[in-house]
C-alpha cells in the first residue's frame, strides 16, 4: 500500500506542498511528545486568550480530543478523591458525563444558531476551556487543607468560572453572528456554572 502524502511542519515548506512522511516509522516517545506539545499550546491559548484573534481561532480549530479527555479525567479524579468513600465512583462518572454531554449540547446549540464550526471543533474548545476550573479545583484542595475557609474556596471557584467562560466566549463570538451571541453564550454560562458548583462542593 502506498504511503499517503502527509504534511509535517518539520519538513519545511508551505502546507500546500505535501511531503511524504510516514508517522508509523517514528518512535512512540516522539509521537507522544508531539501530541503533548499540541495539547500544551492549546492550554496556553485557553489560559491567555490574547493577541491575534484570527490566529487563536485557527489554532483552536485544529481540534483533538486528547487534551479535553485529559482535562476531564484530571477534574474527575480530583473531585472524586474528595467525595465520601461510597460516592467516589458516582462523582467521577457524573463529572465525566457533565463535561462531555454539556459540551455536546452547547455545540448543538451553536450549530443551530448558524455557527460555522464542526461538532468536534466546538467540543474540543469547550473541553480545553474547562482547564481553569481544574486549576481552581487544585487550588481549592490546597486552600481547604491550609485554612478550610469556604470564602477562599468560593473566590477561587469564581475566578476559575470567569476564566473558563471568558476563554469560551472569545472563541464563540468569532463564529456566531452578533445578533445571536447572547443565545450562544448563555448555555456556555450555565455549563461552566454547573461545573463550578461541583468544584465548590468538593
Amino acid at each position: 500500500m502506498a504511503e499517503s502524502p502527509i504534511y509535517d511542519g518539520r519538513l519545511g515548506g508551505a502546507p500546500g506542498n505535501m511531503a511524504y512522511y510516514n508517522t508509523l516509522d517514528e518512535p512512540v516517545s516522539e509521537t507522544i511528545m508531539r501530541d503533548l506539545r499540541q495539547v500544551g499550546s492549546k492550554l496556553k491559548i485557553v489560559l491567555m486568550p490574547k493577541g491575534d484573534q484570527e490566529g487563536v481561532l485557527k489554532k483552536l480549530k485544529e481540534w483533538d480530543l486528547w487534551g479535553p479527555l485529559l482535562v476531564c479525567l484530571v477534574l474527575s479524579i480530583m473531585l472524586s478523591s474528595t467525595a465520601p468513600a461510597n460516592q467516589g465512583a458516582l462523582v467521577f462518572a457524573s463529572v465525566f458525563v457533565v463535561v462531555w454531554c454539556g459540551a455536546a449540547m452547547v455545540t448543538v446549540n451553536a450549530q443551530l444558531l448558524g455557527g460555522g464550526i464542526s461538532f468536534f471543533q466546538s467540543v474540543c474548545v469547550l473541553g480545553y476551556c474547562v482547564f481553569p476550573l481544574v486549576l481552581a479545583s487544585a487550588a481549592c484542595l490546597i486552600a481547604k487543607a491550609l485554612t478550610g475557609l469556604f470564602f477562599i474556596r468560593a473566590l477561587l471557584v469564581v475566578v476559575g468560572f470567569m476564566w473558563s467562560t471568558r476563554a469560551s466566549v472569545v472563541f464563540i463570538k468569532q463564529i456566531i453572528s452578533p445578533e445571536r451571541k447572547v443565545l450562544a453564550v448563555y448555555p456556555v454560562f450555565f455549563f461552566y456554572a454547573f461545573l463550578s458548583w461541583m468544584v465548590l462542593l468538593q
